[in-house]
């Protein structure tokens, strides 16, 4: 890369928690440094987010606060200071995540161009002033087809308007991950089928659809066993439905299991996504992928450009018990054809999903929107 081509980029997130844009921003961030580029990371700070930048070798900026619940006064200064740290560190690119540090770049981005991503599509808003924000932003990135529709009724200029492939950590997953083993056994899957899904227990993300496509499906396999990997809001409400099912010995709730999450991934003979969450990439459907697990998954965000339909994995139009349960006893029918799935969903992720492509990918898109910047009459 020649000087003139090294960006300095400035990423604004106005989120906490470890999730929906977190970790995609993160790799995007460490893919940018890996092809040469300075990249900063602005974050609402004090909690898992900033921990897991820190971890990563990654000092968030110190001088925005990015909390959407502040008040109008933290705002005016968030946008001064972020106005002052554009012109002080000589930033080419201010890329938002959110309608709250997008509203904040395009106040204070100076000459930088302003590129926002959609991470899931109800951040859409159709509404007046936010389709005229959007209409004046230089890019807008869509990480699903129907994030870039919806963008597509606010009046985009085709040319602003990019669609992403979701990104995942593919080296941290493999195919044979160790500790597999030890994952079945203490969930008393030896030698039985494992189902697994991993999202968390919130309304909108299918558990109850799975949770009774799976005690219909014990009619034919009644060896199987169902892991509920996540925590959140309804695992009570969760917990209930199980024993009202009578399934207390057949689904097991693992909790969050971040530290060993490719060996439980490791461990599944099909993973499953029901709904799409705060995160339409749906992530989790590319792990599983990366760890080489055939994937059932209803038609929700990116999951229909993700999964192949019948090579790496089944899509369902409808995701009403009986469809997961026919579905789930095809792939677990033929161990063999699931596992050329999961060894297909493989090469499509590394192929496709990896940091270093979506790296590439945001570099071109900077480059071209700085470029059309330059010559605009």
């Amino acid at each position: 890369m020649s000087a003139s081509d090294r960006l300095t980029v400035l990423h604004v997130v106005a989120n906490r928690w470890w999730t929906g844009s977190a970790e995609p921003v993160l790799r995007l961030v460490l893919g940018l440094q890996a092809r040469g580029h300075r990249v900063l990371l602005g974050l609402a700070g004090g909690d898992r987010f900033e921990t897991k930048a820190r971890e990563a070798g990654i000092r968030p900026v110190e001088d925005l606060r990015l909390d959407v619940r502040s008040g109008p006064a933290a705002v005016v200064r968030d946008a001064r200071r972020l106005t002052h740290l554009v012109r002080r560190e000589g930033v080419d690119v201010v890329h938002a995540h959110h309608s709250h540090d997008h509203w904040l770049g395009w106040w204070g981005r100076g000459r930088a161009a302003l590129v926002r991503t959609f991470h899931n599509e109800r951040a859409v808003r159709l509404a007046w002033p936010d389709s005229t924000l959007y209409r004046r932003t230089d890019a807008l990135v869509a990480v699903s087809r129907p994030i870039e529709e919806r963008l597509g009724e606010c009046g985009v200029p085709r040319e602003r308007l990019h669609r992403s492939d979701g990104v995942v950590d593919a080296t941290r997953f493999v195919t044979d991950a160790p500790g597999a083993a030890k994952v079945r056994e203490e969930f008393g899957a030896i030698g039985t089928p494992l189902i697994g899904c991993v999202a968390r227990l919130a309304a909108g993300r299918g558990h109850e659809a799975l949770i009774e496509g799976f005690r219909l499906l014990l009619a034919e396999r009644d060896d199987a066993r169902l892991l509920l990997v996540g925590k959140g809001e309804r695992r009570d409400v969760l917990g209930a439905l199980v024993r009202r099912l009578g399934l207390e010995r057949r689904v097991f709730f693992a909790g969050y299991r971040d530290a060993d999450l490719p060996a439980v991934l490791g461990a599944l003979d099909v993973f499953v996504l029901m709904g799409a969450g705060s995160d339409d990439s749906c992530r989790a459907a590319l792990e599983a992928m990366a760890a080489g697990r055939p994937v059932l998954a209803s038609r929700v965000g990116a999951l229909p450009d993700a999964v192949v339909h019948g090579e790496t994995g089944l899509l369902l139009d409808e995701a009403s018990p009986a469809a997961v349960a026919v579905s789930l006893a095809h792939l677990l029918a033929s161990p063999e054809k699931a596992r050329a799935m999961g060894e297909a969903g493989r090469r499509r992720a590394l192929a496709l999903f990896t940091s270093e492509r979506h790296a590439e990918s945001m570099e071109a898109l900077y480059l071209e929107t700085i470029g059309r910047l330059r010559t605009a009459p």
